[in-house]
């Protein structure tokens, strides 16, 4: 079915839109929107990790909720800005301002069904500039939105115990984390006997990159044509399922607090409004 890694019970496309209007308390409601790509990662892992790795990890944090908080999540989106891999077969990519587009367009979504906190859950790296930007965008049309734009990995969690310090400085895509997380959410589609090791030579200039990892724009084929970016050979199911449950544990926790969350409600200006390139704007008195 469609809910995934989801409790269906807390997955919002499967309740009417009646059931949406009677919900006791719409303003406080957390709505989740895991939001990933489709992109390669390297010979051993699938083109859907980032999105795998992104709905798993809400599916298991709202999994971990008490049922007093209410938080539901909607399905993910599961392509993204991913112009960097585009080298690779099966990738598949939006443009930056096709997924601004939509991210702005499902925000209002949420809005009008009477929602006023969304927190996007982004599990791939090339596209957090588009969440922050959507994010504001939708604040500053709505004064009484919240709209948190995070990261997957963001919360805290036990991935760096496994980790190398080579990994942890350069590591970037289908590397060590990703591979054993992988092996707890979808070890059908990890192919171990493929992965290989790859890191990517540390930039030159430590004035523009003090930890060595690139400082210019990069597209994956720069750094070989494995596609992978680190070390995955050391995972295993075990390390993903703790990093799995570090993950999940941290997100439920910020989940309740963005439920329990008052911030800086905007009330709207008095003076008048104007449309203008299907945003609204304030506009001074002539």
């Amino acid at each position: 079915m469609l809910h995934g890694y989801t409790p269906p019970q807390r997955y919002l496309p499967y309740l009417s839109w009646r059931e949406i209007v009677a919900l006791p308390d719409r303003e406080n409601t957390v709505i989740v929107l895991p939001t990933g790509a489709t992109e390669q990662h390297g010979p051993h892992l699938p083109c859907a990790v980032d999105t795998v790795i992104s709905a798993g990890v809400v599916g298991h944090a709202l999994a971990a909720l008490p049922a007093s908080v209410p938080a539901y999540a909607m399905a993910p989106i599961t392509y993204g800005k991913s112009e960097e891999h585009l080298h690779f077969p099966g990738t598949m990519t939006l443009s930056g301002e096709t997924l601004l587009a939509t991210m702005n367009e499902l925000g209002e979504s949420v809005y009008r069904a009477g929602f006023r906190k969304l927190l996007i859950v982004n599990g791939h790296g090339g596209q957090p500039q588009v969440m922050e930007m959507a994010a504001r965008e939708l604040r500053l049309r709505h004064g009484d939105f919240i709209v948190v734009p995070s990261f997957t990995w963001r919360v805290p969690h036990v991935a760096g115990q496994y980790l190398s310090e080579r990994e942890k400085k350069l590591a970037m895509h289908a590397g060590h984390a990703e591979t054993a997380l992988m092996l707890a959410l979808a070890p059908d589609t990890v192919q171990m006997a493929h992965a290989v090791t790859n890191y990517p030579p540390e930039f030159p200039s430590r004035l523009l990159s003090p930890d060595g990892r690139p400082a210019c724009a990069w597209s994956a084929r720069d750094f070989g044509p494995s596609g992978i970016i680190g070390d995955p050979l050391p995972a295993t199911a075990e390390q993903g399922q703790a990093i799995l449950e570090s993950l999940a544990q941290s997100w439920a926790q910020a989940i309740t607090e963005l439920h329990q969350l008052q911030w800086a409600p905007r009330a709207e200006p008095t003076w008048g409004r104007a449309q203008h390139c299907g945003h609204v704007e304030a506009q001074w008195p002539a």
